[in-house]
């Protein structure tokens, strides 16, 4: 059975193409953080491999193995760590030696290429090369959340599959129906996720995420507080973080756009469709000390921020422009 839940498109789009025998070579998976490309992208590994039929029967010795990570025909290619920022060009020379050999234990071999759009730039046109002449009996399979970073000629190799979010409705009904979460707990899950549900399951497993959720946003109200000297220190310990952990620093602006997003809300009488319903009443304090106006382009700096960083701006530069322009 297919486990992602919630992308009936992109299962009915990969199952037509098996029926007619006309499985791409190559696929990019492009959703959201945690909406479930990943688990797609193994779920296709195991119906390209499984030994029962054409879906995964998640019983068969390969399907279990897949899932187990074990098998040896089906790799994933990641960041060796954070700090690397990038996928080497090392990386794809290794995935195309492996991609030449014949598969050891399947009947296909799968490279599955997580986070994609951080391929370096000669990494990306060692990729390229390999899309371009298909190997019989290999899938490649993309995942982004930033498809405008990848070369426009390695989209245009691979067959685009999106992976939209899940509503808030359809949401709340699967987290009800599966994991039978209290009422008031669901909701602000519901919230949070943004319609991902693998970010649900990572708060449900450990509670440290939401723990650290809320640092963050308790440490966002006292910078409304802080003096610009304080600020700045802060945009160099952020920018720090960013050279050692770019993700990490990728959430935590996610995290301040959705907060200032609810002020947003909040200023305009709209408080029913804020995000962080948990922190209703600090949202309530302190949008009263700021304009509209004001509200508007904070976040409108926030955006570009984002922006900046996926560019290779100076981390240190651009949030330290970030903080002078925080009222």
């Amino acid at each position: 059975m297919w486990q992602v839940i919630g992308q009936s498109k992109a299962i009915a789009l990969l199952e037509h193409s098996m029926e007619r025998g006309q499985l791409s070579h190559a696929y990019l998976f492009i959703g959201p953080p945690h909406v479930g490309k990943m688990t797609l992208a193994l779920n296709l590994a195991q119906v390209v491999n499984c030994q029962a039929k054409s879906v995964p029967c998640a019983e068969c010795t390969s399907c279990r193995r897949i899932a187990a990570g074990k098998h040896v025909d089906v790799q994933i290619i990641d960041l060796i760590s954070p700090e690397k920022g990038e996928i080497s060009i090392d990386h794809i020379r290794e995935m195309q030696l492996a991609a030449n050999l014949p598969p050891y234990e399947g009947k296909c071999k799968v490279f599955i290429i997580n986070r994609a759009e951080l391929l370096s730039q000669e990494a990306s046109n060692c990729l390229l090369k390999t899309l371009e002449e298909p190997l019989p009996r290999v899938l490649f399979i993309l995942l982004t959340s930033r498809e405008k970073l990848l070369l426009p000629t390695i989209v245009s190799r691979c067959q685009r599959v999106e992976l939209p979010p899940l509503s808030f409705t359809r949401t709340k009904e699967v987290l009800s129906k599966h994991y039978g979460i209290a009422e008031q707990k669901l909701e602000l899950l519901a919230r949070l996720s943004r319609g991902c549900l693998g970010w649900i399951l990572l708060a449900i497993q450990d509670e440290r995420l939401l723990e650290e959720r809320s640092h963050r946003l308790t440490t966002l109200v006292n910078l409304g507080y802080a003096s610009r000297k304080q600020r700045l220190m802060f945009a160099t310990e952020l920018a720090t973080q960013f050279s050692k952990n770019r993700e990490q620093l990728e959430e935590t602006l996610a995290l301040w756009l959705s907060w200032w997003r609810d002020l947003l809300l909040v200023k305009g009488g709209n408080d029913g469709f804020i995000t962080n319903i948990d922190r209703k009443s600090s949202l309530l304090q302190q949008v009263e000390g700021y304009t509209m106006e004001q509200i508007k382009n904070f976040t409108h700096h926030l955006q570009i921020v984002a922006r900046q960083l996926e560019q290779n701006a100076s981390p240190r530069l651009v949030l330290e422009v970030l903080m002078l322009n925080m009222p």
